[in-house]
């Protein structure tokens, strides 16, 4: 896990206003379990973080993804990837799945190292869990 530290690009913030329901990637409110644009935005900066903090390469983040009927999907650029995760209508846990997958899969870790650092990745999001949604058991 020697990568090189690069700044995380590609996080697609909040519009004006954004909440439960409005702008791209935004969902039910909180009582479906789902999240937000600004879930996703703040999940997106914390996973970059702790990324960068495990020495990895911090892929950037956006929603929703570009090919149409996909969860996820990453494109590969030559200073890193861009992680492109489905908000709307999906369980907050599935979508925070996808994010860390996708630190796994732009670093290319396999095991034991990828579970290593998917675990470090749940305990971090574990500790900033947006209080308006359930936590997973």
């Amino acid at each position: 896990m020697t990568s090189p530290l690069r700044r995380s690009s590609g996080i697609v913030p909040p519009g004006p206003g954004a909440g439960p329901g409005d702008g791209p990637g935004a969902v039910a409110g909180p009582a479906s379990g789902s999240g937000t644009t600004v879930h996703f935005t703040h999940a997106a900066r914390l996973l970059a973080r702790e990324a960068r903090r495990l020495g990895l390469v911090a892929p950037g983040y956006r929603c929703p993804p570009r090919v149409v009927g996909v969860q996820r999907s990453i494109r590969r650029h030559p200073t890193g990837a861009v992680v492109a995760v489905l908000v709307r209508g999906r369980p907050w846990a599935a979508v925070v799945a996808d994010m860390i997958e996708g630190v796994v899969v732009a670093n290319r870790l396999t095991p034991p190292v990828a579970d290593r650092v998917r675990t470090e990745l749940w305990a971090a999001i574990g500790h900033e869990w947006p209080a308006d949604l359930p936590r997973v058991a």
